[in-house]
């Protein structure tokens, strides 16, 4: 068991599909734990650099006076670079004796420079995010800070980090602003699953995950179609080479062409039976016929007193018969083998044929004065070759009649389905030990029971196996049960047929 599970198709199946599902998340959180170093490591680095330009503008501010504009906006341009944002504030020192206040900055100069006319605009926006509100802050604790916000679109975030410089002429403020999403390429500001690599690495993975699924589609489409094409050739409804025919996959050509070989090599094998059992036959009669023949003259020269001559004629005779009925039974079960294999599956009412059966065995069973009772079905088709079915009912009557006792009734019931038609044969027999209800379909078992003249050989056990055979080749299924109330029932399921 543990190995026919191993070889599933449909397991391995299961687990690479798991995998497809786990393997994603697994990576995911990898880098995504990745990535969140990193915006750390890039943020301080930003930190840094914008703490650095700050220390390089120190020198420049201890000697700028707090209206030279110009001057500083080129001095701004020298750090501007990479979409990086500069722009300078001063709060002005105040006089001495006063306090100093958190109020009163002024905007002197930035990188890219802009218009006079946007200042105003410039200064109401800074106020809106909070920035202005810091920079008293920053001034009066001497540190650095840095706001994170989006631009009013709310597409891309921003990174401002805000800088104090202290000089005798008062507090100056640089602000660094970084568009984060495009200047430091990374996640900052959008969650990870947004980012250029996760989404390319996302349209991978699906394209990935469909050829994956078409590819196990189409093997299974595949291995339908083959088992489509099996049934077709085993209902005698479709030619040769129908494997190769109906194939569209170039790799499985090859496993087509041997199945399409392996039907021609059947084939080829049921008509070197059919005709092996032609030639035996013919090869067995001929010698019988002559001994037959040469024993009547015998039999007239043989005297009316001589009692033991003319029983070992009759024993002759009797063997005679015999053999000649072994070789005609051997010959028709080679024949059905054969049919087996290559006869065509043909539409066949099976009312009728059930019909023609029962009437066969009725002078049997008025000798034996055993009733019959049908119950049959109307055009209850089935496909099945030529003389398959005949041999199915001819064996389960034969050993229905062989168990029933003098006075007893036997019930055929042939009854339609949805799908499928069940032929039921209930005895009145002794019916069968449970021990061995199980055997009684296999090959040489045989509970029949003798004639009370003694003149009936050993029964051969093939009848029911026959039954088995032929019933499973059309499909079907065949079981054996005791009656409640005594007797044997066979029940054979065959499926409908489709057209």
């Amino acid at each position: 068991m543990a190995r026919r599970f191993g070889a599933s198709l449909t397991l391995k199946l299961v687990g690479l599909i798991a995998i497809f599902i786990a393997l994603p998340m697994i990576l995911y959180s990898q880098f995504e734990s990745a990535d969140r170093q990193m915006r750390d490591l890039v943020t301080r680095a930003v930190q840094d650099r914008s703490k650095l330009i700050g220390h390089a503008l120190t020198p420049v501010l201890r000697n700028a006076e707090p209206g030279a504009g110009g001057a500083l906006n080129a001095e701004l341009a020298k750090f501007s670079s990479d979409g990086t944002v500069l722009k300078l504030m001063v709060q002005p020192a105040a006089p001495a004796g006063e306090p100093q206040t958190s109020a009163g900055f002024y905007f002197v100069a930035s990188a890219p420079a802009i218009r006079a006319d946007e200042v105003v605009p410039e200064l109401d926006e800074l106020a809106h995010r909070g920035i202005l509100k810091r920079l008293g802050e920053a001034c009066m604790w001497e540190a650095s800070d840095e706001i994170r916000y989006r631009q009013p679109s709310g597409t891309v975030e921003l990174l401002t980090s805000i800088i104090p410089i202290k000089t005798a002429k008062g507090c100056w403020v640089l602000t660094s602003t970084h568009t984060t999403s495009e200047f430091l390429n990374t996640s900052i500001g959008r969650p990870y699953w947004e980012t250029r690599t996760v989404r390319v690495a996302a349209a991978i993975y699906l394209v990935l995950a469909i050829l994956a699924m078409l590819a196990a589609v189409s093997i299974y489409l595949s291995l339908r179609r083959f088992r489509e094409v099996a049934g077709e050739i085993g209902q005698g409804r479709i030619g040769d080479y129908a494997f190769s025919h109906r194939n569209i996959v170039p790799e499985l050509s090859s496993v087509a062409r041997d199945f399409d070989k392996l039907v021609l090599d059947l084939k080829h094998l049921s008509r070197q039976i059919r005709q092996s059992a032609e030639d035996n036959a013919h090869a067995f009669k001929t010698p019988l016929a002559a001994i037959q023949s040469s024993l009547s003259p015998v039999r007239k020269a043989v005297p009316v007193e001589e009692q033991r001559a003319r029983r070992a004629i009759e024993i002759i005779d009797s063997s005679l018969a015999r053999l000649l009925a072994l070789v005609n039974a051997a010959q028709r079960f080679d024949s059905s083998t054969a049919d087996l294999i290559e006869a065509p599956r043909v539409p066949t009412n099976l009312t009728h044929l059930m019909g023609e059966a029962t009437l066969n065995f009725r002078e049997i069973l008025a000798s034996r004065d055993i009733r019959l009772v049908r119950h049959l079905d109307d055009a209850a088709i089935v496909r099945a070759g030529k003389g398959m079915l005949e041999m199915v009912l001819q064996n389960i009557l034969e050993n229905a009649i062989s168990f029933s006792p003098r006075g007893s009734t036997i019930v055929v019931t042939l009854s339609k389905g949805r799908g499928t038609v069940e032929i039921r044969v209930e005895d009145e027999g002794p019916g069968i030990a449970s021990e061995r209800i199980d055997y009684i379909f296999e090959r040489y078992f045989s509970a029949r029971p003798s004639q009370e003249d003694g003149a009936q050989p050993p029964h051969s056990g093939l009848g029911l196996w026959i039954v088995r055979r032929n019933v499973e080749a059309l499909g079907g299924e065949v079981s054996a049960t005791n009656r409640a109330g005594g007797g044997l029932a066979i029940s054979i399921v065959l499926p409908r047929n489709r057209d």
